[in-house]
Order: C-alpha cells, then sequence, then structure tokens
C-alpha cells in the first residue's frame, strides 16, 4: 500500500445506461451522454472514509449522486444543507428525505467540478457528505455551492452513482481515492 494520502481506486465494475462510460488505466470513469452511471466495489474496509472528484461537461444538467451496495442505489433517508452564491445572490436551504444526495454544480450550472468527502459508507453506521461544487452557468456567472449531506441509515455501502439532476444526460469524469487510515 502507497505511503500518499490519498489513494486513486479502481472500480470493480461499472454499470450505466446511455452512450458509453469506461474505466481508464488509472481507474478513473470517463462517461459520455449518460442518464446514470454506477461505480460498483470502490468502498471497502480497506478505507473508512473518501474523497470523490468529478467534472461535469457540456451543456447539460448537474450531476446528483447516490451511494449504492452491491449495484442497487438508496434512494432515501438524505438531509441536506447548502449555501449557494451565485453572482451576488447568496442561497441557503435545508431539506429531509430527498431522494439523491446533491453533489452537483448548483442549478443547471455547467460546465463544473467538485470535491466530495464521504465518511463511512462501508462502516455499518450513517454515511456523511461534505461537497465543495464550482460551476459557470451559460451568461459566465460563478456559482459556488457548499453542501453538507448525511445519510440516516446504519447500513454498509460499497459504491456510488451519478445522475442528471434533470431529464438531459451527463458527461464527464470521476475519480474516488481512498483517504489511508
Amino acid at each position: 500500500m502507497s505511503k500518499n494520502g490519498l489513494i486513486l481506486l479502481t472500480p470493480t465494475s461499472i454499470a450505466y445506461t446511455g452512450t458509453s462510460a469506461t474505466i481508464s488505466a488509472n481507474g478513473s470513469v470517463t462517461f459520455s451522454a449518460v442518464s446514470n452511471v454506477t461505480l460498483n466495489g470502490v468502498f471497502s474496509s480497506d478505507y473508512d472514509n473518501y474523497m470523490v472528484v468529478q467534472i461535469v461537461t457540456g451543456d447539460g444538467p448537474a450531476p446528483y449522486m447516490r451511494i449504492a451496495s452491491s449495484g442497487t442505489n438508496q434512494t432515501t433517508n438524505y438531509t441536506l444543507q447548502y449555501l449557494q452564491v451565485s453572482g451576488t445572490s447568496v442561497v441557503g436551504s435545508r431539506t429531509t428525505s430527498p431522494t439523491a444526495h446533491w453533489s452537483g454544480t448548483g442549478a443547471s450550472a455547467i460546465p463544473g467540478g467538485s470535491v466530495t468527502h464521504i465518511y463511512g459508507p462501508n462502516l455499518n453506521q450513517p454515511t456523511a457528505f461534505r461537497s465543495v461544487n464550482v460551476a459557470c452557468d451559460p451568461s459566465n456567472i460563478v456559482r459556488f455551492l457548499d453542501a453538507a449531506t448525511t445519510h440516516s441509515l446504519s447500513a454498509s455501502y460499497d459504491g456510488l452513482s451519478l445522475f442528471p439532476s434533470s431529464g438531459s444526460a451527463l458527461s464527464g469524469r470521476v475519480a474516488v481515492y481512498g483517504m489511508r487510515k
């Protein structure tokens, strides 16, 4: 095992609906025009905490993210709180029990990217998420979103899934890193 703090992980498999998704030689996943892409086998007992880095390209919707177990997405029991800055507007919100963890770039403003820290997804306890996202919308207004999410079930998960916040398809790249204990 490397001595570095973050270890790039290769999914054991991926599943997707849409045009294409591939695992690169280094372990990141590139996807094009997909309505969902699931990375299986990225969370394990080797690490307690993870970092997910994603970039979304093109003119499409922002991505949402769900945790998954054996390829089955967890679609309930998320609580979200966020702060979004767009131009000179600042908006904060809290929701309970939405259907997905928000890890996108805010509204439909892309291209953009995000870094999400995931705490304990493979442990038999509730999972916590913290995302920092940035995007530039078509009128060149930079958007910044800082979001915290919890998933309240005490269960172990091994994967994650990205899907669009609206009906359009996603294109981009995602990489999952394990944080050394």
